[in-house]
């Protein structure tokens, strides 16, 4: 679709480019003194068809050359942006693994502490009855 675009306007220019006009001018005297000037512009239509051949082929190799300067933009484009991708997504990978490994940690802790809690309780509870008993 952009290459037909880039190559309607570039026959445009050209054929616009082709039309000569000539201005002629003729000034008269008319009998009772005055001056009359007749200006007319006459358009010849000058197309060289072996012109319009040549300007055509250079046409669509600029068109060509456009169009693949407009995809390889884009390609790059899309290889930085796959690239962006595949980078975060490798870094919300490790960012999960190491949330898991401290959760992990975390949970471990606590149940140690929780058993040191409960080794205290039960020695102080075996005290007091010791002391109970006595």
């Amino acid at each position: 679709m952009k290459k037909q675009i880039l190559a309607a306007l570039m026959i445009s220019t050209l054929v616009v480019s082709c039309t000569k006009s000539t201005t002629k001018s003729e000034t008269t005297e008319n009998p009772d003194g005055s001056v009359t000037t007749e200006t007319t512009t006459v358009s010849e239509s000058g197309v060289d068809t072996s012109k319009i051949s040549k300007a055509k082929e250079d046409v669509k190799t600029k068109v060509d050359e456009a169009g693949n300067k407009i995809d390889d933009a884009a390609q790059k484009a899309k290889d930085k942006i796959d690239a962006t991708a595949d980078k975060t997504k490798a870094d919300l990978h490790k960012a999960g693994q190491d949330i898991k490994t401290e959760a992990n940690k975390v949970g471990k802790d606590a149940k140690e502490a929780a058993a040191k809690g409960a080794s205290k309780v039960e020695d102080a509870a075996k005290k007091l009855k010791d002391d109970l008993n006595k």
